[in-house]
């Protein structure tokens, strides 16, 4: 694992289209953008050096921290690479009051996210909590 945010492009490409998010790679520049921008990066190789998993995190620092992209090339699932991933992105943040994600609704990604302690808003002991999103 790696904390460090100089990857190159294209093995950011590269890890993006095996899990088939087109809505980054149809605009690669808006990508690499995102990336450099973001909070908090880690990332995870292969022994031979190729680029396998990859968290994302936008934070304040002190209240919130989105989990916004996380994801592993498909020849690595299930084999702790994603739960690694999301664990230092929990510990980097340990110390902020919520930490959020949005994904697609998927039960395994369900799965995932409940094993790694989040909750689905509806789900909360409190009450349901509402998520407002805009996508464009």
């Amino acid at each position: 694992m790696s904390t460090s945010p100089a990857i190159p492009d294209g093995d950011i490409l590269s890890l993006y289209n095996s899990v088939g998010w087109t809505a980054y790679t149809d605009s690669p520049d808006v990508l690499f953008h995102a990336i450099k921008n973001s909070s908090f990066v880690v990332s995870a190789w292969n022994e031979d050096g190729k680029l396998v998993g990859l968290a994302r995190a936008i934070s304040d620092d002190a209240t919130i921290c989105y989990l916004q992209d996380i994801l592993v090339h498909p020849d690595r699932h299930r084999i702790g690479v994603g739960r690694a991933l999301f664990e230092q992105v929990l510990a980097r943040y340990e110390h902020v009051r919520q930490t959020v994600l949005i994904t697609d609704d998927q039960p395994w990604q369900r799965a995932f996210y409940e094993s790694m302690g989040l909750t689905e808003g509806a789900d909360f002991s409190g009450g349901p909590v509402r998520v407002f999103a805009k996508f464009r």
